[in-house]
């Protein structure tokens, strides 16, 4: 194991049976899951290279069931890993041998939907994507989309502060909550935020979201709706040069036009693509789909600012979609990237961020990195906000292999924040880009982020050994201890 993870407290370990015993008193028979081989399930998340399995995991319906459950844990000092549906990509939900998983995947309910204030109000075990399915009879929609919406969950959504391809203009997770309500470390239910346009005081709800489980368990979530757009359409440009793709995103950007979205895939990606989801893309080094929405008009105006900002250089095609079939054509391969590239072996996906403006420089330095540590890597990200998915390609049966897909993955993490951008966009932290957090942050700024998590949960029982450098925490609750 190449990330570290602490030594399991064998106190807790040993207290299994009493410890699951007390779950049982205060939730259903069916919500306590202490069976080896099925907490076998829960050993990881979508980071699989990672594996423990729990002491135990809890599966509540209810905020009163997952107070009980916080205020139990805390009262026995038990570690709690809060867990949506197990897609993080970063380890966020890795769980440790002396934790309770609590899962939130029960807690699904749609509990109102106000189109008059534009907010939807969900309990936050419900999938992504099943939010804007029960808002499509209202001519609404959700709009942060990750690529994993068919699966995440509200509750991970909130925990990582999610984005997605459509998060351009609408943003991200942070950007579209309204309101939610929290489930502290001692079983205190507090209600943050609301439907209301500006709560007074303190954003404690901009706090929490991104937390990462560090602060609390969200258990309802209220959300920002938006009515439908009257119409979208994505283009589809390809070009010679990789560079010159990241030059044509900033170019985009820098003249006023905001697409709802811009996707960048390159050759290594392409080849994949293609070879899976047959979409009948360019032969060539770099694809980007850009879609626009509004009415008619908007809709050609921006495709025509677009395209004359793309012929200046000289894209091998700029392929228009002129009805629902040839949008959904267009949009297939992006959509299959990330299994297309799992038919070719075993990858890391990162989601480091830079400044639109530096991407063609830092298109350049991956492929330098990618010869310097002999690992090939495809490109697929979010171009229009510059949130990066390098897919660093290894063979998790070669010993080694992965040790040197993490490094070749830390030095593109670290040229993201060297370039003016940050460790993550959308996947957060977790265990995979935990020891990087001092490449961003100083010690005095990790240290005012720890004193936060020392408020809310006193005896770091949620979610041990993510976000915050092992080493640098345990100084810090040493000193805290003093």
């Amino acid at each position: 194991m190449s990330i570290a993870m602490p030594a399991p407290n064998q106190d807790v370990i040993a207290r299994g049976p009493q410890i699951v015993a007390a779950l049982q008193a205060v939730l259903p028979a069916d919500a306590v899951i202490h069976d080896p081989q099925e907490t076998r399930a829960y050993e990881c998340d979508a980071l699989t290279a990672y594996r423990c399995p729990p002491l135990a995991v809890v599966l509540p319906r209810t905020t009163a069931q997952v107070a009980a459950i916080m205020r139990l844990c805390n009262d026995m000092g038990v570690p709690v890993v809060p867990r949506g549906a197990g897609t993080s990509l970063a380890g966020g939900a890795l769980p440790t041998a002396d934790c309770v998983i609590l899962g939130t995947m029960r807690l699904r309910d749609v509990l109102e939907i106000d189109t008059d204030n534009r907010f939807i109000r969900v309990q936050s075990g419900i999938t992504n994507l099943a939010v804007s399915a029960e808002l499509e009879s209202h001519g609404f929609f959700y709009a942060p989309d990750p690529s994993s919406q068919l699966a995440c969950t509200i509750a991970g959504n909130i925990a990582m502060n999610s984005g997605g391809a459509h998060c351009l203009k609408y943003g991200v997770t942070t950007n579209n909550l309204m309101g939610a309500t929290v489930v502290l470390s001692t079983g205190e239910i507090v209600e943050m935020g609301g439907p209301e346009a500006g709560p007074d005081g303190l954003d404690m709800l901009g706090l929490f979201c991104g937390s990462e489980g560090q602060l609390g368990v969200v258990t309802e979530a209220i959300l920002r709706i938006l009515p439908r757009p009257e119409g979208a359409r994505p283009v589809l440009i390809g070009f010679g040069d990789a560079e010159v793709a990241g030059e044509c995103v900033a170019n985009i950007i820098r003249s006023g036009v905001i697409p709802v979205a811009i996707e960048y895939m390159d050759e290594p990606c392409l080849r994949a693509v293609e070879s899976f989801a047959k979409a009948g893309y360019p032969t060539c080094n770099a694809v980007l789909i850009v879609e626009v929405e509004g009415s008619a008009d908007e809709i050609a105006d921006q495709i025509a600012r677009i395209r004359e900002i793309a012929d200046a250089l000289n894209p091998v095609e700029f392929r228009e979609s002129r009805n629902a079939d040839e949008a959904a054509k267009i949009w297939k391969g992006r959509k299959s990237a990330f299994g297309a590239m799992g038919k070719l072996g075993d990858y890391i996906c990162l989601d480091g961020t830079v400044p639109v403006g530096q991407l063609p420089y830092t298109l350049r330095r991956i492929g330098e990195l990618s010869r310097e540590h002999g690992l090939e890597v495809a490109n697929v990200f979010h171009a229009g906000d510059g949130n990066m998915h390098p897919l660093i390609l290894f063979n998790a049966n070669q010993p080694g292999d992965l040790a040197r897909a993490e490094a070749f993955g830390n030095d593109i993490l670290r040229l993201c924040v060297e370039v003016g951008g940050c460790l993550t966009g959308e996947h957060g932290v977790g265990i995979e880009k935990r020891d990087l957090m001092s490449t961003q942050y100083a010690p005095d700024d990790l240290a005012i982020q720890m004193e936060i998590k020392d408020l809310f949960d006193p005896q770091w029982l949620l979610n041990a050994a993510k976000v915050f450098p092992l080493q640098a925490s345990a100084a810090h609750r040493g000193r805290a201890a003093e």
